[in-house]
């Protein structure tokens, strides 16, 4: 594989490992494994210049942002820490710190990192007036009718004290372990999916509809950072005021004054963090003195005053009872340790993932052996290793399937990669379920009232068996009212559609039609081609302009388009040659969904020969429609600030970092208003 294509690989990868963790709330990778992934991919984009990407996920950070709440610009931005996994890297943030602020004395504020959904409370003359989630960093989910719910939030701050007229503090909100018990038990009585970990119970209690259902949880909240400006001069007095104020700040802080006190702290509370009543993944470094933070600023998405140091993985170690395995949306088969039930970062763990076929030869595992499972990132469990001492004598090696478990296929592995397959990509149930799932997704066709267990469930009923029977719902529901109510499909249409199931029927309906306006470039990513992520089909749409002429398009015409390699070549021209891929593209056709790319609207050649880099939250406008606005006045898009750049289009809460490539460089800031005066 190149190096270009192991960018795109990637990219894709981060992308929908982003849309589960902040979107879905359902991570499958630890987040160790997601920095390892992110600092290859930084590596990779530093050495190849030519394939800078504004969407790649090393130009953002991931957003928690749903479509069931109002969005909210943030006044300062929400900006995410560094991670660091040893204490080499923990020396050299001291080191670092102490250079850059010459001879000058500094102390580091030592606080518990918390695993729960990070929020910003916006408080006016004392009152509570707005509750953020981080969202993308630049806004987030305005969620203060369930924030109210949470009882160690105050709503109102005590009189007598002397708190600002205008305070923003932030902390995180999560679920202590006895109500996450609670909580799993409910779920498991009522027959419903257990929370994996308290943090994702967490963020989807918080983003719940219902407020009530949030007060019945028993959310809690923590404190740690006020942006605001204060009167105070270090971050440690600053919230031992806000404690003052009435807010629930952690008694574990602590000021230390030589490296050694960091380590002693990280020392204590790697261990001491059990006995706590809520989840912590480690622990948080800030310069203390506020002035010192502004001294030593920020970069494009982490402040440099501060890093967040993360425990190592909880062990433990329990017998193998049997090694199964699943299927993916790809065809990957992936096996899974069933294990005698062990109490781990705390939760019951009962299965873990060993990742795929090399990585059990690696463990030379055996039928009955005892293995040791962590909770990678406190997330996901795996398994890491396996106490040999324990084996029994006539155990017998682990030995990984041949054939699909679901439909019998053989499997296969393709070159340079590590998992195993199943062959029957076209009547494979859990590929067929998944590539739904795919389709109907975000940031595909945007389907949002077809979630993955009602997709599970219609093709489980034999409502639909692929991605073509959703466009003829509608009219097969309409007949099952006359004649063909009789036939067993059409009861079975009026079971899940009419009746009491009318409201949430049409709604399925609307969603499914109103996916005839989404643009090619979103129905091509849609199709799920492997290795065809967001960016690869944006570049692909805009190319051939249509499907028509993709599909006649050789491998050599599609390796001649900058960001496509071999691998995603080979991999478009065998999808678009499957006879079940042209009558999939004919039905999506008939249906009325895009394929072929709408001229961009010329509107004015006012902005022609001009490169603008966009920054920051806008009032008037979202930044794609900024992007088309752009394109349409004769003007360029570009990522990133440089001499050629002509100016830059400057929102609220545009990066320190961006701000000073600007001014040294001498490119000018435009406003949203005087830029839509230009227009």
């Amino acid at each position: 594989m190149t190096p270009q294509d192991r960018i795109l690989q990637l990219r894709s990868e981060l992308h929908q490992h982003n849309h589960n963790y902040y979107v879905l709330n359902q991570p499958t990778i630890s987040d160790k494994d997601f920095d390892l992934l992110m600092k290859e991919l930084e590596a990779l984009e530093r050495e190849h210049p030519e394939m800078a990407d504004p969407n790649s996920s090393t130009q953002r950070v991931g957003s928690d942002i749903t479509s069931d709440f109002e969005q909210v610009a943030h006044r300062y931005p929400m900006l995410s820490l560094g991670n660091t996994y040893n204490r080499e890297e923990v020396r050299e943030f001291y080191e670092r710190v102490e250079s850059e602020l010459g001879q000058g004395q500094f102390s580091i504020c030592c606080e518990l990192k918390f695993d729960g959904l990070s929020i910003s409370l916006i408080y006016e003359r004392g009152q509570l007036v707005r509750a953020l989630t981080r969202g993308d960093g630049q806004q987030g989910d305005d969620v203060t009718a369930n924030v109210r719910t949470i009882r160690s939030i105050p709503l109102q701050l005590p009189d007598g004290t002397d708190y600002p007229d205008e305070l923003e503090i932030r902390g995180e909100v999560l679920l202590p372990y006895s109500s996450f018990e609670r909580l799993n038990e409910e779920q498991e009585a009522a027959g419903k999916p257990l929370f994996a970990n308290p943090r994702n119970a967490a963020s989807g209690t918080l983003k719940s509809k219902d407020s009530r259902v949030v007060a019945h949880r028993q959310l809690d909240a923590y404190l740690y950072y006020i942006p605001s400006p204060l009167p105070s001069p270090s971050h440690y007095d600053a919230l031992q005021q806000a404690r003052q104020w009435g807010f629930k700040v952690s008694e574990h802080m602590r000021v230390a004054h030589s490296l050694q006190d960091i380590y002693d702290y990280i020392d204590h509370w790697d261990e001491e963090r059990r006995n706590l009543p809520v989840a912590t993944d480690g622990i948080v470094l800030k310069v203390n003195d506020l002035r010192q933070q502004q001294a030593l600023g920020y970069t494009a998405k982490t402040p440099r005053w501060a890093i967040a140091y993360k425990f190592p993985a909880e062990r433990a170690l329990t017998p193998l009872e049997e090694v199964t395995f699943q299927v993916g949306r790809t065809g990957a088969v992936t096996p899974v340790a069933n294990m005698a039930p062990v109490h781990l970062a705390g939760t019951t763990v009962r299965r873990a993932t060993l990742h795929n076929e090399d990585y059990i030869r690696q463990l030379d595992l055996h039928e009955g052996d005892w293995v040791y499972v962590e909770k990678a990132g406190e997330i996901i469990p795996q398994v890491v290793g396996v106490e040999a001492n324990k084996r029994p004598t006539d155990a017998r090696p682990v030995v990984f399937i041949t054939h699909c478990p679901e439909c019998g296929a053989p499997l296969t592995r393709y070159e340079g990669e590590a998992a195993n397959y199943c062959t029957n990509e076209a009547t494979c149930p859990p590929q067929i379920k998944g590539r739904i799932e795919h389709f109907v997704s975000r940031d595909a066709m945007n389907i949002d009232s077809l979630g993955s267990e009602k997709v599970s469930r219609y093709y489980d009923l034999g409502i639909i068996s692929d991605i073509g029977d959703l466009y003829t719902l509608r009219q097969r529901f309409a007949e099952s009212t006359g004649f063909f109510g009789t036939t067993p499909e059409g009861k079975l249409l009026q079971q899940e559609f009419g009746g009491t199931k009318s409201k949430s029927g049409e709604k399925a309906f609307q969603g499914i039609e109103a996916s005839w306006s989404v643009p090619f470039e979103r129905v091509l990513y849609a199709l799920g081609i492997r290795f065809v992520g967001k960016v690869v089909a944006k570049i692909l749409a805009q190319h051939f302009r249509s499907i028509d002429a993709l599909m006649q398009a050789t491998e050599e015409q599609l390796t001649e388009v900058e960001g496509v390699g071999p691998a995603i070549a080979q991999s478009v021209v065998h999808y678009l040659s499957l006879p079940r891929s042209q009558e999939l593209i004919s039905q999506l056709r008939a249906a009325g969904l895009q394929m072929q790319m709408k001229e961009a609207e010329h509107l004015s050649d006012a902005l022609m020969g001009k490169s603008i880099v966009i920054s920051g939250t806008f009032t008037h406008h979202s930044r794609d429609e900024y992007k088309a606005l752009i394109e349409a006045h004769g003007g360029k898009n570009v990522s990133s600030i440089s001499k050629k750049t002509t100016f830059i289009l400057a929102g609220d809460a545009m990066g320190p970092s961006k701000m000073q490539k600007a001014a040294s460089l001498g490119v000018p800031l435009v406003t949203e208003e005087e830029f839509l005066a230009m227009l």
